[in-house]
């Protein structure tokens, strides 16, 4: 971790200024390198060598009254601008961010909470057409975390505006009356009902709902969209394992084609063993199933099409800063095609500072 600077709140900020005057800040970076070498059977793999960069600027400071506040400027590969969040911890009244460009709020925190050595089971490199839940993760939002009371943690999130691209400050995305979608809400809750004892301290449930208003004037959607998503993770001693479903309502409008798909359903599990500190094991499955067709008389083709399956062998060592990973990754009739089948392998090696 490099120490670039330190700064004044107002100099991130401005708007803290109106709760309570803050005394001077840090200014952190963070980040590394993830190098892959990947192998694509029955597929042309080309040149199989990636490298991923990514850093993260990171302020932190607090007010007068106690309340602290942090911000996270993300840049992706090629140092190219990713996301930005501003967090706000108000004590006992919970935590309140601004969210730009980053799906971590929400529901899309629990796309996939399945235990892992490394990634997802769809994470490790091989595109598979896996729906996983967004929420307004997809638009600038609001969200707000309440307290955790007897381990119950509710948090919801608000973006006025689905269809709009991000903006930057003193700008606007316009009326929005030609977007496809509205207003976008949130609400999750996760449970970690340990009650003091020790068995359960491993516990946790987790369920979340979204819903994304049809817009103004849309030509795409009948309906509201809507996305579900729940289940439960266990870690005792070394093993941690998990399970989930998912559920998407798409809004479109009926009758347009025999192949529009009106719904999605989704399972997830997964299990990982930790050997030791340093090396971890994992198996993760995750599908996508067609659940519905906007069309009155259905899709009939290949029943194969409509569902797609992903599982993965992941093993990971880290050794401080520098981690190897290995993936083994299949996939079945990916983005719902029939018989495209993929297998790939992924040798990624990460350092971080």
């Amino acid at each position: 971790m490099n120490k670039l600077t330190k700064v004044g709140c107002s100099a991130l900020c401005g708007s803290l200024a109106v709760i309570s005057s803050a005394n001077a800040g840090e200014m952190t970076v963070t980040g590394g390198v993830d190098m892959t070498w990947m192998s694509l059977d029955s597929a042309t793999t080309g040149n199989p060598i990636g490298i991923g960069s990514n850093l993260t600027f990171k302020g932190s400071g607090e007010l007068d009254n106690g309340w602290t506040w942090d911000i996270a400027v993300a840049n992706s590969n090629a140092s190219a601008y990713s996301a930005t969040t501003v967090d706000l911890a108000m004590g006992g009244m919970g935590t309140l961010t601004l969210n730009q460009g980053d799906s971590g709020n929400g529901i899309a925190s629990y796309d996939d909470k399945m235990p892992t050595a490394w990634e997802e089971a769809w994470g490790a490199g091989l595109s598979t057409g896996v729906k996983t839940v967004v929420g307004v993760g997809a638009a600038n939002h609001i969200a707000y975390a309440a307290p955790t009371i007897l381990g119950v943690t509710i948090s919801g999130a608000y973006a006025p505006d689905m269809g709009s691209s991000d903006t930057a400050d003193k700008g606007t995305s316009g009326d929005g009356s030609g977007n496809a979608l509205g207003r976008g809400y949130d609400l999750a809750v996760n449970i970690n009902p340990s009650l003091g004892t020790e068995i359960l301290s491993g516990l946790n449930l987790f369920a979340g709902g979204h819903i994304a208003e049809k817009g103004p004037n849309n030509a795409t959607y009948d309906s509201d969209l809507m996305e579900a998503v729940g289940g439960v993770t266990y870690a005792i001693g070394p093993v941690s394992i998990g399970y989930g479903r998912s559920g998407f309502v798409m809004g479109n409008k009926h009758g347009t084609s025999a192949t529009e798909v009106a719904a999605y359903k989704g399972t997830m599990y997964g299990v990982s063993f930790n050997v030791n500190d340093s090396l971890s094991v994992s198996w993760g499955y995750h599908d996508t199933v067609v659940a519905g067709y906007v069309h009155s008389s259905g899709h009939r083709g290949d029943p194969n099409a409509r569902k797609v399956e992903v599982e993965s062998m992941q093993i990971a060592y880290t050794m401080g800063g520098a981690s190897v990973r290995i993936a083994e990754t299949k996939a079945d009739n990916t983005f719902f095609s029939s018989g495209s089948n993929k297998d790939a392998l992924t040798v990624s090696v990460g350092l971080a500072f």
